[in-house]
């Protein structure tokens, strides 16, 4: 799995590419290229140099990101470490407000131990996590000043 995801508007849709210049648009590997076509990204025909479509190579990569996306379903948060939808542990959320009508979710994952995090509003705290436990937790507050510093001072004055 790659480190990241190929931004496939980086192609021309009317432009043909060769495997060195499709490499170096999307900034990636010739084998990465090379690789693509064994998974079943078209070329214009058999001959040498090989040629792809810009429109083909654009349809191909949007795929390929749509395959990748996993949604979460109710009473589940994305687990990076396990890199899949997870149910939280002890059916215990976390809601951390940021703003008046939105926050983030924290829970701890049940399978692995990570924290997960979701962002969310408050009104949709119902209906993303039926069934579970969410503590409201309130944003910790900001240093307004300083600290009064320590009567214990080596300076002289």
């Amino acid at each position: 799995m790659p480190a990241r995801r190929v931004n496939p508007y980086r192609v021309k849709l009317l432009r043909t590419y060769t495997v060195a210049e499709l490499a170096a648009c999307l900034k990636v590997h010739k084998n990465t290229i090379r690789h693509w076509q064994k998974m079943g990204l078209a070329t214009i025909d058999k001959a040498r140099p090989v040629l792809f479509h810009g429109e083909s190579i654009r349809q191909f990569l949007a795929t390929l990101n749509q395959k990748r996306k996993q949604t979460c379903g109710p009473g589940q948060m994305f687990c990076l470490r396990c890199r899949a939808p997870r149910e939280p542990a002890l059916g215990m959320v976390d809601y951390i407000v940021r703003k008046p009508s939105s926050g983030n979710l924290r829970a701890i994952c049940g399978t692995c131990g990570t924290v997960m995090h979701r962002s969310a509003r408050r009104d949709d705290l119902a209906r993303i996590m039926p069934g579970l436990t969410v503590q409201t937790v309130e944003a910790p507050l900001r240093l307004s000043g300083r600290a009064s510093p320590s009567p214990n001072c080596d300076f002289e004055k």
